[in-house]
């Protein structure tokens, strides 16, 4: 495995992760990106021991793009630190079905999860066990059939922009568990981590990350938006 690296250095490791690859192991048993990393670093550097390597937020299977690992533990420490206190900017892009109610907007939702079916319930107002989520979206422009949205995420809440955007009559592209009409081919949805910014851990550099989306017809046409 060869992984689109999108920035590396002592501290940090920043890759572009594929659709249907698992960030971290779970219950299918399947290889974990984290796990294949570590390998493909292990081989590259000639390391002889264990390779560390920490994985700083996550990202739903079936979604695509930014994915920031740590290479030490002061770094992963750090990083863990800035994301719990919301000082890294996150910005996805999505594909939709349905037209959002506005050309931009700040979603207040609260998400409650079921694990036992691994679905988040939106409602609108505080509820027992609901946390706030808050996103902003930003209409792009149209496709045939489709909408493109960007969206800058504040709360990292789980399913977070798939559920809210399901909630205001916007199902992602492929996302079956939240109202899309079909799946996708490949069983991915059209959630994409476009872009990451944050300070660097160590060097204290303004750090500014850029996924290209996944090579077929539908976000290569989003491309326009550019």
């Amino acid at each position: 495995m060869t992984p689109e690296i999108l920035y590396e250095d002592n501290h940090l490791l920043i890759v572009n992760k594929k659709p249907g690859e698992l960030a971290q192991g779970d219950d299918t048993g399947d290889v974990p990106l984290i796990d294949s990393l570590k390998q493909y670093i292990k081989i590259r550097d000639q390391k002889p021991g264990n390779v560390f390597l920490g994985l700083v937020h996550r990202l739903d299977r079936p979604t695509s793009g930014i994915l920031l690992f740590a290479k030490t533990s002061k770094a992963l420490t750090r990083m863990n630190d800035a994301f719990q206190k919301r000082n890294i900017d996150k910005v996805y892009r999505a594909i939709v079905q349905g037209t959002p109610p506005k050309e931009s907007e700040r979603l207040t939702h609260y998400l409650r999860k079921n694990s036992k079916n691994n679905k988040t319930t939106v409602y609108p107002k505080p509820t027992d066990g609901a946390k706030e989520a808050i996103l902003d979206y930003r209409w792009l422009g149209s496709l045939d059939n489709f909408n493109v949205l960007e969206i800058e995420l504040f709360t990292g809440r789980s399913h977070q922009i798939r559920a809210q955007l399901s909630a205001i009559g916007c199902p992602i592209k492929g996302d079956l568990k939240y109202g899309a009409k079909r799946s996708n081919p490949d069983g991915s949805i059209a959630l994409h981590a476009h872009k990451l910014s944050f300070t660097h851990p160590v060097t204290k550099e303004n750090i500014t990350v850029i996924a290209p989306p996944p090579n077929d017809a539908v976000w290569n046409a989003s491309l326009v938006f550019d």
